[in-house]
């Protein structure tokens, strides 16, 4: 699977974790928006995502691999398929100040949660109106391959709720 490795973190403190990973990686941000930051290495590939929830700085948040193209993420869609790994599929959707095709992978073994995706266009907001899917829908179908989260309640992807990051709130869990 051609593409780069995504790894999201949350961190406490957007600021002090971009000074942080500028320093470590020997790079500045790609983007940087309100509770957001990711850096995009060429070698190794590498997208690093921060998402501010502060309280839970230091945990994973996600992971992913960004692909080249909407062809592509059909193409691992298809290929994930056949070695048995069902998908929550989500074309058209805005998350990460970014509109994007993707699908998550469904039954990791531990919850985890994957994402194969592919970026079409920068966003000005973290989450979109539209899409063909809401964040809340593909989140059910992942809990309900692994069980609910250890508090009984799905988790977002990425932070908080829509109103919270269009509001420029910082995310919470």
């Amino acid at each position: 699977m051609p593409g780069r490795v995504q790894l999201a973190l949350n961190v406490d403190d957007l600021g002090e974790s971009i000074v942080f990973y500028t320093k470590l990686l020997g790079a500045e941000p790609t983007k940087v928006r309100p509770g957001y930051a990711n850096f995009a290495i060429a070698s190794p590939p590498l997208k690093l995502v921060l998402l501010e929830n502060p309280g839970q700085g230091g945990t994973l948040n996600h992971l992913g691999v960004e692909v080249a193209d909407t062809d592509a993420v059909e193409a691992e869609q298809g290929r994930l398929a056949a070695a048995g790994l069902a998908a929550v599929e989500e074309r058209d959707t805005t998350c990460c100040y970014a509109r994007q095709d993707k699908f998550w992978v469904k039954g990791a073994p531990s919850g985890e949660r994957w994402e194969i995706y592919t970026v079409v266009e920068d966003s000005q907001t973290f989450w979109g109106d539209g899409g063909s899917r809401s964040w809340d829908a593909a989140a059910a179908e992942l809990d309900s391959a692994h069980g609910a989260s250890a508090s009984g309640q799905t988790q977002r992807c990425c932070g908080a709720d829509a109103a919270d990051q269009q509001a420029g709130i910082k995310m919470t869990r």
